[in-house]
């Protein structure tokens, strides 16, 4: 145990606190080489210092513990490959607070924010296919990607120009939860598809206001915004369980490129 390092010296070292270290063990990102079995204390070994040091930089641009763990068990090729999408995330969000702020900074000065052009369509009733979870917005993606995958793919029949889409329920946020739901119209006179964790439902007819929005806006609520302000132009009254269907992938898109349409049914 003599080349091993304490706690102590491993977090000066590696910059971290010995508080720091605890939480990393717990996480399992970061587990001390030995931990005596009589005290519970805490041994490092010298070995773990690139680990640990990697952890300092990915937290100091903000990375979460999940991800830094996916990331430093990557190949080199593998890690930079998901650091460089991680900021990429970030440089989006990021103009997405810009843009909201300057939003809300215009809507203080009287001024009038530039709104999405509203639309309105006939939907004709539908079989969906549904699942629902109650999730944080930042897990939304986790939820919903393996199902666009799939669902949005040849082996699933639907009505000819029908996309799966997601419905929410509520008010959502990275600090407070709602229920979404994915929807998959299906072709109920098409082969019999058993998916026994799906729900099945009916979606009556009506019409729905929509806009679409592009991927420079994705992250906003001007969406959201332009539909409120369309229905109180109009005098209309809508069910406000906003539907999301994407037009692409996201992250293939240009930033002037259309990536969803926001819609909400009409009463």
């Amino acid at each position: 145990m003599t080349d091993l390092l304490t706690i102590g010296a491993f977090a000066r070292l590696a910059r971290l606190s010995p508080k720091a270290l605890r939480l990393y063990d717990e996480t399992n990102l970061l587990p001390p080489a030995r931990i005596d079995p009589d005290t519970g204390y805490r041994w490092y070994s010298p070995d773990q210092l690139e680990r640990a040091r990697s952890v300092v930089q990915l937290r100091r641009i903000e990375m979460p513990l999940s991800r830094i763990r996916t990331v430093l068990d990557l190949s080199p090729e593998a890690a930079a490959a998901e650091v460089r999408a991680y900021w990429d995330e970030q440089e989006r969000e990021w103009r997405a607070k810009q843009e909201l702020s300057g939003f809300f900074l215009d809507r203080l000065a009287g001024k009038e924010t530039p709104m999405y052009n509203v639309s309105v369509r006939e939907v004709p009733a539908r079989t969906l296919l549904t699942a629902s979870e109650h999730l944080t917005a930042d897990r939304i993606g986790e939820f919903a990607a393996p199902l666009f995958a799939f669902f949005g793919g040849p082996s699933v029949p639907r009505p000819e120009g029908a996309r799966p889409f997601l419905r929410y329920h509520g008010e959502i946020s990275n600090d407070s939860d709602g229920l979404v739901e994915f929807c998959c119209p299906i072709d109920p006179e098409g082969e019999k598809i058993a998916f026994p964790e799906m729900t099945l439902s009916a979606d009556d007819a009506g019409r729905e206001a929509y806009v679409t929005v592009l991927k420079a806006n994705m992250m906003t609520a001007l969406g959201a915004e332009s539909l409120h302000r369309w229905l109180a132009d109009h005098d209309l009254r809508a069910d406000w369980k906003p539907r999301q269907i994407f037009l692409c992938d996201p992250g293939r898109a240009g930033l002037e490129d259309p990536v969803f349409e926001l819609a909400v049914r009409l009463r």
